[in-house]
């Protein structure tokens, strides 16, 4: 895609007299059949039950048979019939070393769970050259390195929230620029990165901006379906869907204007949008309620196996 027409495509994105059906129109989506839904779950779904978290002792923490580490994790996504696990980074042990990670995979592998991926907090719209974007980059090229140990195919990256005094579109373009830095690293050793719809990205429009300003194979979208804030979510689940390689379920979307309020999510629905949008790979869990995940989370599961069928 040449520059004058990512321009276009930007200024339409501005323009409220636009159909919606133009406004969101992916012209170079994955051609997939749709027919391929795998089920995972989140390590993040148990995020009070780990030891650790983004590198400190977990506040949340306590010892006892609910305790929960990413071996223990696996055996859990091995008992439930599901097909992967996403190892959010947060949860690891901040010693681990690259042993450890494949360790990780070779248990994963002999209990027959894909690694789906894992999932970072990047922020990737600070200034171009600044101390703070080189030290972003150092971070995901270190998760890359982990997730080949790990063979996990995918991260999940953020654009992040607007640095102070970076204005909104230079916070959009230092985001595409870094997420393509970060990128010829990714290739280099296969590894998928997924920008998420979080912190500034609240509505397919601007996911797709980002995604659509980077020239690499190995830029997606990581599609959750709880963050989107909107007067109609479900469409904007529907208009990231032909770019997304990996999906983060929610049991709940946003509501109202400013997306405070919560509301139970259709997942019938949602996995309908993703059957008739051609979507093919994993439907991850991540549950965020505030409910025990021991007893919820096997009975979402359930319905999204057969869902997914």
């Amino acid at each position: 895609m040449n520059m004058n027409r990512r321009s276009l495509l930007a200024g339409a994105f501005g323009l409220s007299i636009v159909p919606i059906s133009s406004l969101f129109a992916v012209s170079e989506p994955y051609t997939r059949s749709g027919k391929g839904l795998k089920v995972g779950l989140a390590a993040y779904s148990f995020r009070n039950y780990f030891e650790w978290a983004r590198g400190k002792k977990n506040a949340a923490y306590q010892p006892g048979e609910k305790a929960m580490d990413m071996v223990k994790f696996i055996d859990y996504c091995a008992a439930r019939g599901i097909h992967g696990a996403e190892l959010t980074s947060y949860y690891f042990d901040p010693a681990a070393t690259t042993a450890d990670f494949q360790a990780i995979h070779r248990h994963a592998q002999e209990k027959g769970i894909a690694v789906s991926g894992t999932a970072i907090a990047n922020n990737f719209s600070y200034p171009i050259g600044s101390t703070e974007q080189k030290e972003q980059i150092a971070y995901v090229r270190e998760w890359v390195d982990n997730s080949a140990a790990m063979g996990a195919p995918h991260i999940r990256v953020f654009a992040g929230k607007h640095p102070k005094g970076v204005e909104p579109e230079q916070a959009e373009e230092n985001a595409s620029k870094s997420l393509a830095e970060a990128a010829a690293y990714a290739g280099e050793k296969k590894i998928y990165l997924g920008i998420e719809n979080h912190d500034s990205i609240s509505n397919s429009a601007r996911l797709l901006r980002i995604v659509r300003a980077v020239e690499s194979p190995w830029v997606c979208v990581n599609l959750d379906t709880g963050n989107f804030i909107g007067d109609d979510v479900y469409a904007e689940i529907a208009a990231a869907v032909p770019y997304a390689m990996n999906v983060q379920v929610k049991t709940e979307i946003r509501a109202g204007a400013d997306g405070k309020g919560r509301a139970p999510a259709d997942l019938e629905r949602i996995v309908k949008i993703l059957k008739d949008g051609g979507y093919e790979g994993f439907v991850t869990l991540e549950f965020e309620e505030d409910a025990d995940p021991y007893e919820r989370v096997p009975v979402v599961l359930e319905q999204l196996l057969k869902l997914c069928a």
